[in-house]
């Protein structure tokens, strides 16, 4: 029995089309490689799928701008010169639009102010007002956001200060007291009933001109 024809229509089922696609690119691109070898003939295919993914055959003998080349010389005409004035247009376009930004940036810093109207003027003046007005909204919104970031690390370093004296055990006025050197020695120690943080200064023994010295009544000078 004979293969049954199939109708040639587009696939409905996008893996069955995607499926047709693979197996007869493959046999297409088979029969090129033979017609290069038995006829000794430069073919170039180019295909793209459907989901946009990109094949190509080219016989040894030749590349695909080789190819592209002989055909217009057959067909007497250029696959370029349309290409070629549209991006012709293009860059003339570019370069209007370069030469007006760069006037504009010009008449804005004060020159080139010769050849404007009046109404051109003063359309130029509305028009730098409302930019100094944006950049001064910027500005002010920059200093905002800055001063209340250095408030929060200000704060923040002020938490961390009482945290370190807390854990420190340090007074934010510390007690002072002089001790009389009359009934010690130099061991650096309190008196008796003296705080256990507390520093004693004594009097050296050669001076008996400071003993019985005291402030305040008490005879302890102490460091807190």
């Amino acid at each position: 029995m004979g293969r049954g024809k199939i109708e040639i229509k587009r696939i409905e089922n996008a893996t069955n089309r995607q499926v047709t696609y693979s197996k007869r690119r493959t046999g297409i691109m088979k029969k090129a490689r033979e017609l290069t070898v038995l006829c000794d003939a430069q073919v170039a295919i180019i295909m793209f799928s459907s989901t946009g993914k990109y094949h190509e055959f080219c016989s040894p003998s030749t590349d695909i701008k080789g190819i592209f080349d002989r055909y217009q010389q057959a067909i007497g005409t250029s696959l370029w010169i349309e290409q070629y004035e549209n991006m012709q247009r293009t860059l003339s376009h570019l370069k209007d639009i370069n030469r007006n930004l760069r006037t504009e940036i010009r008449q804005r810093m004060g020159e080139d102010l010769d050849g404007l109207e009046f109404d051109e003027l003063r359309g130029l003046e509305q028009n730098v007002d409302a930019a100094l007005k944006e950049v001064r909204h910027r500005k002010y919104h920059v200093i905002t956001t800055q001063t209340e970031t250095y408030k929060k690390k200000v704060k923040h370093s002020c938490e961390a200060y009482k945290t370190l004296q807390q854990e420190l055990g340090l007074r934010e006025e510390p007690a002072f007291g002089f001790v009389d050197n009359t009934g010690g020695g130099w061991d650096g120690g309190a008196g008796a009933g003296a705080a256990a943080d507390m520093f004693a200064f004594r009097v050296v023994p050669s001076q008996p001109n400071l003993h019985g010295m005291a402030y305040g009544g008490n005879h302890d000078l102490r460091l807190g």
